[in-house]
């Protein structure tokens, strides 16, 4: 897509919900997508191959909602598969795509787009995670999202990594983490 003049510029902004696992970032996202499709406008939703918990072609929640979504390897392929007529996008789980995202929504925004995005701002580790930083750092709207803790039942904002190796990225669910608040989360170390 060549990002050009599409709207009126004011209306662009980059909103992003941010979280550890089981917080509700998804439903969050899809919630606002759908109230964009009743609002009739085109949205496009995305989200990375790496995530492969579900089929390629559908967002779905842990609440079981659906929205049709492309998987796609990185930001210039995000980029050559954008309708020219779009006016919001969503992408989900962010947090495993290349900084090159980040100037793309940049350049959506500046033309009028409404970007929303959603992902991990922290690593299992607690380190800060793919271009999420420079994401919340760029963005108009911020929504930080807690789960609860499987220990202590208060907010938790940790992904606590229970099973797998030591590398950054470990596509799983409660079979590799748990939500954990500050006092209940323990550095994972691997077997």
């Amino acid at each position: 897509m060549n990002v050009r003049k599409l709207h009126d510029r004011s209306r662009g902004r980059i909103e992003v919900i941010a979280g550890g696992m089981f917080s509700g970032k998804s439903e969050e996202l899809v919630r606002r997508l759908v109230r964009a499709q009743i609002a009739r406008q085109k949205i496009q939703v995305f989200k990375p191959i790496t995530d492969s918990r579900h089929p390629p072609e559908l967002l779905i929640t842990r609440d079981s909602r659906e929205l049709a979504a492309e998987s796609v390897a990185d930001s210039a392929t995000l980029r050559r598969t954008l309708a020219d007529d779009i006016e919001v996008l969503g992408i989900d789980e962010a947090q495993f795509f290349d900084l090159g995202l980040v100037d793309l929504v940049t350049e959506l925004a500046d033309t009028g787009v409404r970007v929303i995005v959603a992902g991990l701002d922290q690593d299992y580790l607690r380190r800060p995670f793919g271009p999420m930083p420079a994401l919340l750092a760029i963005a108009e709207f911020v929504d930080k999202t807690h789960a609860v803790c499987v220990r202590c039942g208060l907010a938790a904002h940790y992904s606590q990594r229970i099973a797998g190796g030591d590398d950054q990225v470990l596509v799983g669910d409660v079979e590799a983490y748990e939500a954990r608040c500050r006092e209940c989360y323990v550095p994972y170390e691997s077997d």
